[in-house]
């Protein structure tokens, strides 16, 4: 699908629409999108921390989401 179309249907399915909260949120998002953002600049430190979580990920040394509900869980019975 195209841009084009995709703006097409976007376009339709909004005046189609009568939900305000879902009109309200639609537009909040993409005036965000819209505006410009200043890049966030990372220490040193953090650009460290960013490289060894991904070599972590790489490796698969990581824990799913149903796993890290499970520890958090555990964690917090004790």
């Amino acid at each position: 699908m195209t841009s084009l179309e995709i703006k097409r249907k976007l376009i339709r399915e909004i005046d189609l629409s009568t939900n305000d909260k879902l009109l309200e949120e639609l537009y909040r998002f993409l005036d965000k999108d819209n505006r410009i953002t200043e890049v966030f600049k990372l220490n040193d430190d953090q650009k460290k921390a960013v490289r060894e979580a991904r070599d972590q990920a790489y490796k698969g040394d990581y824990l799913t989401n149903d796993q890290a509900n499970e520890e958090m869980d555990k964690w917090l019975k004790n």
